[in-house]
Parts: C-alpha cells; structure tokens; sequence
C-alpha cells in the first residue's frame, strides 16, 4: 500500500447520503437521514425538513442546546445508535477559532457530523544515524483500534481546555512526561481528514506538535492507554506504514507530515509528493461545502 492510499482511505465520504446539520445560520454538520428520523421525534429540540436539520426556534444559545442534548442521549444508546457516551464534552463550531454552538459527548460528534479535534505529539530523538520516534502501542482493551501502534502521545480535545493546557495534560498521562518538558513541545500545524463510519461523519483535525527529548528519557503510560513504547527509527515506521496496517489509521498521517517536514521523505524520490501533501491538509467537506 502507498502512503497516499493511506491518506486516501481516511478521506471516503459521500455528502450525497448526508443531510445538512444547521447552526445561527451555518451549516456546522451533516447527519444521515437515519439519525434525522430520531431527531424529528424530539420536536422540542430538533426541526427536521427534507433539507436540513436545525435546532428549534426556543434553544437560543449554546448552553440551551448542549443541556437538551445531554437530556436525551441516553435514549440514543438504549436506541443503539450509539454503544456508549464517553463523559468527555466536545465543542461543536465551525472553525476552531470560533466560538461553541453547543457541546456533546465526544461519542455523539460522528452522529451529528461535527468536526472533533485532536492533539497529536511526534516525541522523538536525533541520533547520529537519524530520527527516531517514540511510538506506543495502544492497549488491547481500547474501543478503537487495540494493539495498534500510535505516537508518543496523543488524545481528543476537549471543551473548554486550551490546546498546550491539554497538550501538557496528555503528556503526563500517556507518557510521563515531566510539565516543563511538555511545555516545550512546538506547534507545527494541523492534519486534517474527513471519512465515514457506521456511527456517522468524522471531519477531524489533528494539531500537530514535536517534541525533541532527551536520549536518557523513556515513556511511562500512566492511564492504561498504552501497553508499551518503542524507540523506532523513522524509516522503519515508514515501511511499516506502507507495508500492513501496524498504526492506527489517523496516526500514518502524522508520521507522514512529520517525515515531510523533516526531509525524510522528498519531491526527488516521493511520486506522490505532492498529493501527499494535498491529502494531509484536506478540510473539506467544509461547513456548507460538499464533497
């Protein structure tokens, strides 16, 4: 498998079985018309027409919206439309720099089509014979793609939290690393994909962060996330990446912009260089936008 099939198989969707989920006046999500079906039975809370979905009129803010939501999620786990709420409260909004619509259940983000956000650390050492990147391995129980390798650290964003707040928060439960360590991880942008499941949309956008640490630390998991680490070198996680389906799905794409970014891989050698590129920074479907 290429690297650019890696990126392309998290970038599947077809808005055309997807209806518009609106906002204040802006397309925010997309839901299927399924899930529409259970909306319109909460006619408090929800309007359904043929052409979007949209709060009622009587839910004016983004307190009054995520309280109605929570209020009735618990009916659409005993309904099987979701196996479970996870207890962790995403934001809903556009862009990232915008402000909240409502926030739900990060199990709930998929349903309503909203984009979740992530943060994603590359934690990694220079040796003589090159980068080497910590990875872990995810622990057999998780919900989401047990035993797969993943990066050093890594988690959902949440409501109400900064990015470098949660960043640091992460690294301490996944890794062990220390605070004054962690704060000098450096923000080096985002990727960005959009593919569907059988819960819904995941539009998701990963903020993207290095970390150069010391050759004498070694990552401890705190939290149970992660069974082992590893110390690989950057070429053997790119063979792997083309070779089978070792990492979870989102993480090739971070190993990828990062091995772009540090010259690892090139425009000499790499034929899909530029869709590479291309496929790592994909946004769309956009609010308003179609695939």
């Amino acid at each position: 498998m290429s690297f650019l099939d890696r990126i392309q198989a998290c970038n599947r969707c077809d808005l055309s079985g997807f209806i518009p989920f609106v906002a204040d006046q802006q397309t925010i999500g997309w839901v299927r018309p399924h899930f529409a079906e259970h909306l319109a039975k909460a006619d408090q809370v929800f309007m359904v027409t043929d052409e979007s979905v949209s709060f009622s009129d009587a839910l004016e803010t983004p307190a009054a919206r995520s309280a109605a939501i929570a209020a009735i999620a618990p009916d659409w786990v005993g309904s099987g439309l979701v196996a479970k709420l996870r207890k962790e409260i995403y934001p809903a909004r556009k862009t990232w720099s915008g402000t909240d619509h409502f926030q739900l259940d990060r199990a709930l983000a998929p349903l309503f089509g909203v984009r979740a956000y992530g943060v994603h650390l590359n934690g990694y050492v220079e040796k003589h014979d090159g980068i080497h990147l910590w990875i872990g391995r995810r622990s057999a129980d998780r919900r989401v793609e047990p035993d797969k390798l993943d990066n050093m650290v890594a988690g959902g964003q949440p409501a109400n939290l900064g990015l470098m707040e949660n960043l640091i928060k992460e690294c301490a439960e996944e890794a062990d690393v220390p605070s004054p360590l962690a704060a000098t991880a450096t923000p080096v942008g985002t990727v960005s994909y959009c593919f569907e499941t059988e819960a819904g949309l995941k539009p998701d956008t990963l903020f993207c962060y290095d970390l150069v640490v010391p050759e004498d630390f070694e990552p401890r998991n705190q939290d149970g996330e992660i069974a082992d680490f590893r110390l690989m070198p950057i070429q053997e996680a790119l063979s792997l990446i083309q070779t089978g389906d070792a990492f979870k799905f989102n993480v090739s794409l971070v190993i990828l912009d990062f091995a772009i970014r540090h010259g690892v891989l090139s425009p000499d050698t790499e034929p899909d260089y530029e869709a590479i590129l291309g496929g790592l920074h994909r946004v769309s479907p956009l609010p308003g936008t179609t695939q």
